[in-house]
C-alpha cells in the first residue's frame, strides 16, 4: 500500500511538472510565431492535455470496454469543471469578464447536452461519434477564428498576453511542448 501511495505521489508530481513545462513551451511558441496565446490554448494545450484521456478511451474501446471509455470522458469533464475550477476558486476567486469565455460556455453546454442525448439510449452509434468529431473540429475552428478576431482589450486576452514568456528560443519552446 505504501509503494502504491509513493507511486501515486511521484506520478502526480511528474504530471504537474510536465503540464507546467508543456504550457510554458506552448506559450513561448505562441509568442515566437506571433499567434494569439488563446489560439494555442484552444488547440495545442487543449488537445495535448487531453491526449492521455484519448489513449485510455481508445484502448478501452478497442479492448471491448466501452463503459470505461465513456466513464473516462464523462469523469474527466466532471473533474475539470467541478474539481479544477472549484479548487482554483478556493485559492483565488475567479472574475470572468471575458467575452471569450462567454462565447465558449454555450458551445460547452451544447456539446454536453448533445452527448447526453446521444448516450440516453446507452449506446453511442458510429454516426453519433462522427457528429461529435465534426462538432469538435467546427468548435475549435470557430473558437480559434473568434479569438483571432477578439478585440485586444478583452481582459482574458490582455492577461494572457502579459503572462507570455518572452525571449525563449524557438527550439527550446518546441522541446518543452514535446517533453511536457
Amino acid at each position: 500500500m505504501i509503494i502504491e501511495a509513493l507511486i501515486f505521489i511521484v506520478g502526480l508530481a511528474a504530471l504537474s511538472w510536465s503540464a507546467d513545462r508543456f504550457v510554458y513551451g506552448a506559450s513561448a511558441l505562441a509568442a515566437n510565431i506571433g499567434v494569439s496565446p488563446m489560439v494555442i490554448g484552444l488547440t495545442i494545450v487543449a488537445m495535448g492535455s487531453s491526449a492521455p484521456e484519448i489513449v485510455v478511451s481508445a484502448t478501452a474501446s478497442l479492448n471491448n470496454n466501452p463503459d470505461t471509455a465513456v466513464g473516462n470522458a464523462i469523469g474527466s469533464n466532471i473533474t475539470n469543471i467541478a474539481l479544477v475550477l472549484g479548487l482554483t476558486a478556493l485559492f483565488k476567486p475567479l472574475m470572468v469578464s471575458s467575452s471569450t469565455v462567454r462565447r465558449e460556455m454555450p458551445v460547452l453546454l451544447l456539446v454536453t447536452l448533445l452527448a447526453v442525448y446521444f448516450l440516453f439510449d446507452r449506446q453511442l452509434q458510429f454516426y453519433e461519434g462522427v457528429i461529435l468529431i465534426i462538432l469538435f473540429f467546427v468548435s475549435i475552428g470557430g473558437l480559434t477564428w473568434l479569438s483571432l478576431n477578439t478585440e485586444k482589450s478583452d481582459p482574458l486576452q490582455v492577461e494572457t498576453e502579459e503572462e507570455l514568456p518572452r525571449g525563449v528560443p524557438m527550439g527550446r519552446s518546441i522541446m518543452w511542448v514535446i517533453v511536457g
